[in-house]
């Protein structure tokens, strides 16, 4: 194996002509350029240079070499500066995955707050909702997940193998038409709800929803479903029917025709950041990570 140290040594005794004159250039002895000299002919099997008394020269193999050295130790030097800057956070790349509320609500502040703090961080940023994110995570497709869960629920070592940021614990909250019965309710339990017609969220939301309901003693009459969070503000506030969403999914629409009430029991999720354990060690991840959490608790 050619190392990087020992193409510059014969670099400079190429371009000064001796070990010596090799020597004070690089601030060694004229022992330590022989060495390493001899130690690159033995890693390549062939001779480099050729000694005449006091003269010099270049075998044809060591021409070879240098002239290849020129751009190995340019490459090498970019890459050093290349990690250096991402190290540093003057540059670096974060692929970040995240469902839809959190999108609109924690990623653009702490995004902007990243950006602010070192402009040099780019992240990409794609959309999708747990478990798919979180296998994105798995199968190195992006580097953060943001993603949640709801108390309670089962698989509680579903991310045991993953770095767990908590960011905040969100409230559900249900959403009916404004001129409902129980628009300016306090609260409402789910089994006041029981007869309604319902407009259910994603995937995960809708088997929450249905585990919620049915512990109420009902299953829920599902007439709409859609994971657009302004859909089913806009189908609730046409009088279509009723939901129960996430506090921080309430926050990033603004619910024209419909009201918010406070659902009894509290029923929560918790969201959290994800990353790997290697990732969580990369700067531009690290610093993500912090501008999410702070970003979730303002």
């Amino acid at each position: 194996m050619i190392e990087a140290r020992h193409l510059r040594v014969l670099r400079a005794v190429a371009a000064t002509g001796s070990f010596s004159a090799a020597g004070r250039e690089l601030g060694c002895t004229q022992p330590a350029v022989s060495q390493q000299i001899k130690a690159l002919e033995t890693s390549v099997g062939t001779p480099l240079l050729i000694r005449s008394g006091r003269e010099m020269r270049l075998t044809q193999a060591g021409e070879a070499l240098v002239r290849h050295a020129a751009g190995i130790l340019a490459g090498l030097t970019a890459a050093e500066e290349e990690v250096a800057a991402i190290a540093g956070l003057r540059a670096g790349r974060v692929r970040l995955v995240s469902f839809p509320s959190g999108s609109s609500t924690l990623v653009p502040t702490a995004l902007a707050a990243l950006r602010a703090a070192h402009p040099g961080t780019r992240v990409f940023l794609e959309e999708a909702e747990p478990p798919q994110s979180v296998g994105l995570l798995r199968e190195g497709d992006c580097d953060i997940a943001l993603a949640f869960r709801y108390e309670g629920a089962g698989g509680g070592d579903e991310w045991d193998d993953l770095v767990v940021r908590p960011l905040l614990t969100d409230r559900l909250v249900a959403l009916v038409p404004e001129r409902h019965r129980l628009a300016r309710a306090d609260s409402v339990s789910i089994g006041e709800l029981a007869g309604e017609s319902w407009i259910a969220g994603c995937p995960r939301c809708r088997g929450q929803l249905v585990e919620v309901c049915e512990g109420a003693g009902f299953t829920p009459r599902i007439d709409f479903a859609t994971d657009d969070y302004p859909a089913v503000v806009g189908l609730v506030g046409a009088g279509l029917g009723v939901a129960v969403l996430p506090q921080l999914a309430v926050e990033s629409v603004r619910p024209r025709g419909a009201r918010t009430v406070t659902l009894e029991p509290a029923v929560r999720r918790e969201i959290v950041a994800l990353t790997l354990p290697d990732l969580a060690r990369v700067p531009a991840v690290a610093a993500t990570l912090e501008q999410l959490a702070r970003a979730a608790d303002r």
